[in-house]
């Protein structure tokens, strides 16, 4: 069973966005503050009720993000 619920964020126009790679989880924010609230909130009620077991989820999981930055390059 999975420790750790992996998130993938990166940043569009206006927001930053969160993906869940383990559950059907997609949220966003104006800032990496709220989408981190925003994250935390999405996951506890998609996760509320539910048999962690049946998504492969060890209890209290942790959520581990990966932020994906534009590669600038200076000339």
């Amino acid at each position: 069973m999975k420790k750790i619920i992996q998130v993938h964020i990166y940043k569009s126009e206006k927001y930053y966005i969160a993906e869940c790679l383990d559950l059907p989880v997609v949220t966003q924010g104006k800032t990496l503050d709220e989408l981190a609230a925003n994250l935390k909130e999405a996951v506890t009620l998609q996760l509320e009720g539910e048999n962690l077991a049946e998504f492969d989820l060890a209890p209290h999981p942790s959520i581990l993000a990966n932020l994906e930055l534009d590669a600038q390059v200076y000339v």
